[in-house]
């Protein structure tokens, strides 16, 4: 079975996160992702969700100490 890709077409990269907006990701993970293995693709959905849980929602900013990107 295929790992779905997290984008939503929401592609606009956070100068504050360098995360995508919509998807999370970084670009080196945007740009692997159509040929990284299911394992991979499995870490990098485990570091979107950390990051989401990581971000602001009042104002949307990733608080990067949070998860440990700093």
């Amino acid at each position: 079975m295929s790992i779905v890709s997290p984008c939503i077409n929401i592609c606009r990269m956070s100068q504050a996160s360098g995360y995508c907006e919509g998807c999370f990701r970084t670009i080196p993970e945007i740009t692997e992702w159509s040929r990284a293995s299911d394992a991979r693709k499995t870490a990098i959905l485990a570091e979107v969700a950390a990051r989401r849980q990581a971000t602001d929602l009042i104002g949307g900013e990733l608080r990067r100490e949070c998860v440990g990107d700093a």
